[in-house]
């Protein structure tokens, strides 16, 4: 406020002086024996002008430097207000989760009808066993936005990578060694060479998939998702009878997960899996119910 009552001043002052300058040469022409006095007073004036011009243009920049240190009053302040604000941690979105439950089959893996009990048109490589395993495995969800594309508020998309392995009977007789049992008896040789040649083997089955997930109600400690459609590899242990061991299908699931403590978090899911063929006569269509403890990162 100082700095702009001296620049107003100084601005008055000069303004008066020059208007003097202007009247003073009109008197004094009037008197040629003046001439020099005049010319010694034109010489002052212009003197007192250039330092009254002087005088401004000091004021100017006193100005200037007090609209920058106030500038720069308010930067620190600004500086001082980030340093003292909390530090707030970066929110997790992303869940490793182990995870595990019942698995039911469509279908039973394997066959002891037909002549001898050899399966032969089901699949003779393995007898039959329980439609019923159990399963266990683990996943990641990969979050990719809280707003679902900005479609919906508070709804999370995410990509889930999993693997589970299933089992669902140990050391079965395969309809091969029933056939061979039969012709010879047990313990029996035929032409010199021992019976029961093939090994008992362990059904079971490994299960990768890569699925979208929509998750419900972000900031929520309690939150239920679903997945619309996802894919499936399936690998079957012992091969179908045409020696294959892997096909595709999809999966459809939906769960709900709470955040137990900060970043652990517990869920159950229920999951159906579906095929659009067998593997060469081995059906892997089935649901899962299970159960999940994860962690966010």
């Amino acid at each position: 406020m100082m700095n702009k009552t001296k620049l107003a001043l100084g601005i008055a002052a000069a303004t008066l002086t020059m208007a003097g300058a202007l009247v003073s040469p009109q008197a004094i022409a009037g008197s040629k024996a003046d001439a020099e006095g005049m010319n010694s007073k034109v010489d002052a004036l212009e003197a007192q002008l250039q330092a009254m011009q002087a005088e401004i243009s000091r004021l100017r920049a006193e100005s200037g430097r007090g609209a920058d240190a106030g500038k720069v009053q308010e930067l620190d302040e600004w500086m001082n207000s980030v340093k003292n604000k909390p530090v707030e941690a970066a929110e997790k979105n992303h869940l490793f989760s182990a995870r595990g439950g019942w698995m039911h089959m469509d279908d039973n893996r394997g066959s002891t009808t037909g002549l001898a009990g050899s399966g032969l048109g089901a699949d003779i490589l393995t007898s039959e066993t329980d439609k019923d395993a159990f399963y266990y495995g683990g996943a990641i969800d990969f979050n990719m936005n809280n707003d679902l594309f900005g479609l919906m508020p508070h709804t999370s998309f995410l990509m889930e990578l999993g693997v589970e392995y299933s089992e669902l009977g140990d050391r079965k007789d395969s309809g091969l060694d029933n056939v061979i049992t039969a012709a010879t008896g047990p313990g029996g040789v035929t032409g010199g060479v021992p019976t029961n040649l093939q090994q008992s083997v362990t059904v079971n089955m490994l299960r990768i998939n890569a699925s979208p997930k929509v998750k419900f109600m972000h900031g929520s400690k309690f939150r239920p998702w679903l997945i619309p459609v996802g894919l499936d590899i399936n690998v079957i242990s012992p091969p179908s009878d045409a020696v294959t061991v892997l096909n595709t299908g999809m999966q459809f699931g939906a769960g709900a997960e709470y955040e137990l403590l900060k970043g652990i978090v517990i869920g159950a899911d229920g999951r159906y899996h579906h095929t659009f063929d067998d593997v060469d006569g081995v059906n892997t269509d089935g649901f899962t119910l299970g159960g999940s403890l994860g962690f966010k990162f």
